[in-house]
């Protein structure tokens, strides 16, 4: 039972300091699902080698198992909204927290390959889950005032569920004397890699029992009453709650609901403004970014380095997403989101080329230590120029940049088209870097550099703009 079946009356009075406390704990706890979002995605960066070594598959059966969970992903993603509407946001939650339970307990206890891919399928229903949700909860409970900053909570959440999961990984690694199939609490060390997750997954349902449902989805049931006692909680006491609720109720009526239809343009199929939308969805992920997340450590390890060290890279590379996601939410709203991404993609294409160059100098299964150097550093600046420009710029132009009577319905084929695209990359490393990883990032690069006249020539900047002005 939630605390929103205490009558407003029956609670002390709660000032604007409390009501925000109170939000941030709401918010903190609905990002919970953001950060086993970030966790669920790269945990199997630490995986990968003792997969391929247990049950002997190559390169190519291993990019299946690696990006079969993003099929999970588009299906969770899709349904995510329309259940959440019917049974309200917070069931949606506790269903995303049993997913990822259950998926961390068969993947840890998994036998074969096919049965630990189908694990990873019912853990990507839970990111796709989690991926709409959280936000969408969060803009419903937060204050008018503090949406922006509350709404950040998500994305900060997921880049420290991916720097947890490569700390964990590396953690549990060196328990096991530096041997991923070494044997931990009487399983392999990767099988507990992936079993560890069943603590935030627990946390995060727990969590859920201690916040409460969304005022708009009260007030589309007809639990009215519920619905003020929740605005009472999350925006003070001293708010005209009938006012409040009637304001809710007007814009859930004057919602237009897009449909796949209104996104169709005279030529070309979409309008144009959903081409770019489409556009910015891909290229953020057909410059490689989720590499990093994903193979990392095989990647490093396959050019020498030793697995201690690998995984510590993919920790360091994590902290490095961290930082610059922070960069991007104080930039965003100060230099624009064109200027940003402009100057991320000019960052990605100069680093990939160096990692390109530095790539090129491997010998066998080694790299000198000079190209050796240049590989790392700029892996990690190549994460860094991401995470403060397209990491969140493209999330944050997807949800301003379409009118509203089509904002949803291209908001969804964007983000179907970045789980496509996410799936491509993911699929075809193994394979493309087993050929040539020069050449693999070469193409990367080719990517960033192409976002660049990309985002001159059609990208529109909405920095100041209100919802309402937006054409296309």
């Amino acid at each position: 039972m939630t605390s929103t079946t205490l009558p407003t009356s029956a609670r002390p009075p709660r000032s604007a300091g409390d009501s925000l406390g109170h939000v941030i704990f709401i918010t903190a706890a609905a990002a919970m699902g953001g950060f086993l979002f970030g966790y669920d995605s790269s945990v199997i960066n630490g995986a990968t080698g003792a997969i391929q070594s247990k049950y002997g598959i190559g390169s190519a059966e291993l990019a299946q198992v690696v990006a079969i969970a993003l099929i999970g992903c588009a299906i969770g993603a899709a349904v995510a909204g329309r259940v959440a509407d019917r049974i309200g946001r917070i069931r949606v939650m506790q269903i995303a927290a049993v997913l990822f339970t259950v998926s961390a307990v068969g993947s840890a206890l998994s036998f074969a390959v096919w049965d630990l891919a189908l694990w990873r399928v019912i853990g990507g229903f839970g990111i796709g889950m989690a991926s709409v949700i959280g936000p969408a909860y969060i803009a419903e409970v937060a204050p008018p005032a503090y949406r922006g900053r509350l709404a950040s909570f998500q994305q900060a959440a997921i880049v420290i569920g991916i720097a947890i999961s490569q700390l964990v990984n590396w953690g549990l690694l060196n328990a096991a004397g530096g041997n991923d199939r070494g044997h931990l609490l009487g399983l392999e060390a990767w099988q507990v890699m992936l079993g560890v997750m069943v603590v935030p997954a627990v946390v995060y349902g727990l969590l859920s029992f201690a916040i409460p449902e969304s005022p708009r989805f009260l007030i589309s049931v007809g639990k009215t009453d519920r619905a003020k006692a929740v605005i009472a909680e999350v925006e003070g006491e001293s708010r005209d709650l009938d006012a409040r609720v009637a304001e809710i109720r007007a814009g859930m009526e004057s919602e237009h609901q897009s449909t796949f239809k209104d996104l169709l343009g005279a030529r070309f199929g979409f309008k144009p403004i959903v081409w770019v939308g489409i556009g910015l969805a891909v290229f953020q992920q057909l410059v490689g970014i989720n590499v990093a997340f994903y193979y990392s450590n095989t990647l490093w390890q396959s050019v020498g380095i030793d697995p201690s060290s690998s995984f510590l890279y993919s920790f360091t590379t994590s902290i490095v997403n961290i930082v610059g996601t922070v960069v991007a939410m104080i930039l965003v709203d100060r230099i624009g989101r064109r200027a940003l991404a402009l100057i991320g993609s000019s960052g990605m294409a100069v680093s990939l080329a160096f990692e390109a160059w530095a790539f090129s100098a491997k010998s066998g299964e080694t790299l000198p230590h000079g190209q050796g150097m240049v590989a790392l550093i700029a892996a990690h600046a190549f994460v860094f120029f991401f995470a403060m420009s397209w990491g969140v710029v493209v999330w944050v132009m997807l949800g301003e940049m379409f009118p509203n009577r089509i904002r949803a319905a291209a908001l969804g084929v964007g983000a179907a088209a970045n789980w496509i695209a996410n799936w491509v990359i993911t699929a075809t490393f193994p394979s493309l870097a087993g050929w040539n990883l020069t050449t693999t990032y070469v193409i990367y690069t080719v990517f960033a550099a192409l976002s660049i006249p990309f985002v001159a020539k059609f990208v529109k900047e909405t920095k100041g703009k209100r919802l309402e002005d937006m054409v296309g």
